[in-house]
């Protein structure tokens, strides 16, 4: 790829990391100006050129400005296996399937930037939901005009035994406090990430590794820009917005996250989020 630059928040403003340089953006620079600029790569080679030499933060802030969150269901198959075994009681396994292989894809809100877990924050579980799990996702960061320009990782954390209850309780299972988490950077490129790019997803407990799994984005059903494409139609994004793109590991059903339980995705060319469930 010519470009790609990593992005990272402190308190300060935004510092700039490509191929083990560092460098502070000069003034201040946002990421509300990048989702809103109508070339964020040209800005931000702009912002790279014209940067100070600088250093990681010790505890980098969630990537995330005034965008909403939004996130694409039913995208792996395997996400679509797990979604139909888990609500074949209430009457709704066969809408997944019928949603993987439909023209439109399920796209849901999913948060505000005050419900965001930036790495090294807690993520929670619900407090009424007995059956919980994150959700690795690659996540498209587009800016306000609809075009993709950069990526982060993303944890969808979601309570399964709400959602398997009764699809029409998706908003509950996704929606609240904490319950995603973004990070640890933005990384800026000017290509689609290679279908060969890995995802995986690790949980601790105690130190040691309860569950580990992993995937591809080769895996994924639906392309990018077709995504982005349907989350833009008749609908306006002013600060931009992220869109997760779901998810090809799903723990078993025996397994339910617990509190202090640390969780790991990583995503090479971006990096390791890391949250901790609260």
């Amino acid at each position: 790829m010519e470009l790609m630059i990593r992005v990272y928040c402190d308190s300060i403003g935004l510092v700039l990391e490509s191929a083990g340089t560092v460098r502070r953006a000069a003034g201040d620079l946002g990421m509300d100006d990048l989702f809103t600029s109508s070339d964020p790569l040209a800005l931000i080679r702009k912002a790279w050129d014209a940067g100070e030499a600088g250093t990681l933060p010790a505890q980098a802030l969630a990537p995330i400005g005034s965008q909403e969150i939004w996130a694409a269901g039913v995208t792996y198959l395997r996400s679509r296996t797990a979604r139909m075994e888990e609500s074949k009681d209430a009457g709704g396994g066969t809408f997944y399937d019928k949603v993987y292989n439909a023209e439109r894809p399920e796209l849901f809100f999913k948060g505000t930037p005050h419900r965001v877990a930036g790495p090294g924050m807690d993520v929670r579980i619900r407090g009424d939901s007995k059956w919980n799990v994150p959700e690795p996702e690659l996540t498209l960061a587009i800016n306000r005009e609809g075009k993709i320009f950069g990526y982060t990782v993303g944890n969808d954390m979601s309570s399964r035994d709400i959602e398997g209850e009764n699809p029409l309780y998706l908003p509950q299972a996704k929606v609240y406090d904490r319950s995603t988490g973004l990070g640890p950077c933005l990384l800026v490129c000017d290509e689609i990430l290679v279908p060969e790019t890995a995802i995986e997803l690790e949980i601790r407990r105690d130190g040691a590794a309860v569950f580990s799994g992993a995937t591809s984005v080769s895996q994924i059903k639906r392309t990018f820009p077709e995504l982005a494409g349907f989350l833009f139609r008749d609908n306006s994004f002013p600060h931009g917005a992220y869109l997760l793109t779901g998810t090809g590991i799903v723990p078993p059903d025996s397994f339910t996250l617990q509190s202090g339980d640390e969780v790991r995705i990583t995503i090479a060319p971006i990096g390791t989020l890391v949250n901790k469930v609260a």
